[in-house]
């Protein structure tokens, strides 16, 4: 194969990254925005030594997997992957994606439960974090094109609540209005660098945060004004501080510049405090199904349970109730804060949170003699730190429940822990994201006898 040359494909498989699949002499070939049992003709962008890259340059026969998209964005904003496909598809090549991975990188060849649908494929997203860009001497406001910086402008995002279009809106009019100067990678210039806004799914309160160099913006008065006339659920607007050269979203530094710096929302049965930096699942009627996945593996009746990870509590209170007690561990010193309010607003006298990272809260606890019969996981998408795999090995806890939202490092590190003494019992995926790449999975495992 050689660049520019038109081949015909058949798509056969799709890969998480929203490529179809096809194979000339041998070769892979990826092709974006294609699904399986597309026959198309092709044109050849890139070729390396093993695989090469195409894009579609007509669609001879769709597959019956094929649906027209419904957003004039896709495929140029890096946000959705399939939205060229039925769900039905996405979900089967997602619980596809988890079981090779777990058998693959971890050699788990056991149960893998069927994938759990969203309960809301479009407006799902409680959190969104909107990049600003000056291209072509307008403003940008919507998200990355696929492995890239450039901003691709998309306010009314199909995986947002409607309000979130209205609030960019009142945001970007202030932004011109006062021609406030909005950052530049390039020269590291600028003040704005993204708008983020976070909703209670069930309270409806709304925090809006807004991302910048420096401490001071300018009429902030009249931005506050703005954002509440357009969305009066407006609960707090705050400004978030990252002056670094970083691809890092949030800065460590949240000033309120209205409200409390804070919205509540409620998540299996317990009303939670949610600051700017918090961890929160961004799918909230998926994340109690997820997290009564992770109680029925957890067992908890009369455990002590270790939750790391913990951010704002949320996992480890769901199972407070049932356990003889909830111990969380977190770095971030603002989500421990909001994890012992939490603990507090839900009347939850059982748990307590420690602001370490999980080495040091195991020479905590180990010298206080802490056993906990149950350890939660719930790490970032790179998966566990070593130090935190040899803190659980180190506890050997009865039961380990891992929340994952990759597959991929879920399995490598499921490897390392089977050879630490534990077995995989069971696993059970969960579509968190649709019409992305992702997805989340819960692993139930148990340390092996006389291990």
């Amino acid at each position: 194969m050689k660049k520019n040359e038109l081949i015909p494909l058949s798509i056969t498989d799709c890969t998480l990254s929203g490529s179809g699949v096809g194979h000339v002499d041998g070769m892979a070939v990826l092709v974006p925005a294609t699904a399986a049992g597309d026959e198309i003709t092709a044109q050849i962008v890139k070729v390396k030594k093993t695989y090469a890259y195409a894009i579609v340059r007509e669609i001879r026969k769709a597959s019956a997997d094929r649906i027209e998209p419904d957003c004039p964005a896709f495929p140029k904003c890096g946000g959705c992957l399939f939205r060229h496909m039925t769900y039905g598809a996405e979900l089967r090549l997602k619980e596809n994606q988890v079981r090779e991975n777990l058998r693959r990188i971890g050699g788990y060849t056991g149960t893998v439960e069927p994938i759990e649908p969203s309960p809301k494929v479009d407006g799902y997203r409680n959190k969104a974090q909107y990049p600003l860009a000056m291209q072509n001497g307008k403003l940008s406001v919507g998200f990355y094109a696929p492995r890239s910086h450039r901003v691709i402008d998309c306010r009314d995002c199909r995986l947002q609540p409607p309000v979130f279009e209205t609030i960019l809106r009142a945001f970007t009019d202030w932004i011109e209005t006062f021609d406030v100067p909005v950052y530049d990678e390039t020269t590291r210039r600028g003040l704005l660098r993204h708008v983020y806004i976070r909703r209670g799914e069930r309270t409806g309160e709304i925090l809006v945060c807004a991302v910048a160099t420096r401490k001071e913006l300018p009429q902030k008065d009249a931005l506050c004004d703005a954002l509440l006339r357009a969305a009066p659920q407006i609960r707090s607007i705050v400004l978030n501080v990252n002056p670094d050269d970083t691809n890092v979203i949030l800065g460590k530094t949240c000033i309120p510049l209205y409200g409390d710096g804070y919205i509540e929302d409620e998540l299996c049965g317990l009303r939670f405090r949610l600051s700017a930096l918090s961890f929160y699942q961004v799918n909230a009627l998926q994340a109690e199904r997820l997290y009564g996945k992770a109680a029925e593996y957890a067992a908890a009746d009369g455990a002590t349970v270790l939750d790391l990870y913990c951010g704002a509590g949320t996992i480890g209170l769901s199972m407070a109730r049932r356990a003889k007690a909830v111990i969380g561990v977190e770095i971030v010193p603002e989500a421990i804060r909001d994890a012992k309010e939490n603990a507090r607003r839900n009347a939850v006298e059982n748990a307590r949170f420690l602001c370490a990272d999980a080495a040091q809260a195991a020479e905590q606890l180990l010298g206080e003699g802490v056993r906990p019969d149950v350890i939660v996981v719930d790490p970032p998408r790179k998966g566990c730190a070593p130090e935190v795999l040899q803190t659980i090995l180190r506890f050997a806890p009865e039961r380990l429940v891992y929340v994952s939202c990759d597959s991929a490092t879920l399995a490598r590190d499921v490897a390392v822990l089977q050879q630490g003494g534990y077995t995989v019992q069971s696993a059970a995926p969960f579509d968190m994201f649709p019409r992305t790449g992702h997805v989340e999975t819960v692993c139930l495992m148990s340390r092996v006898e006389g291990k």
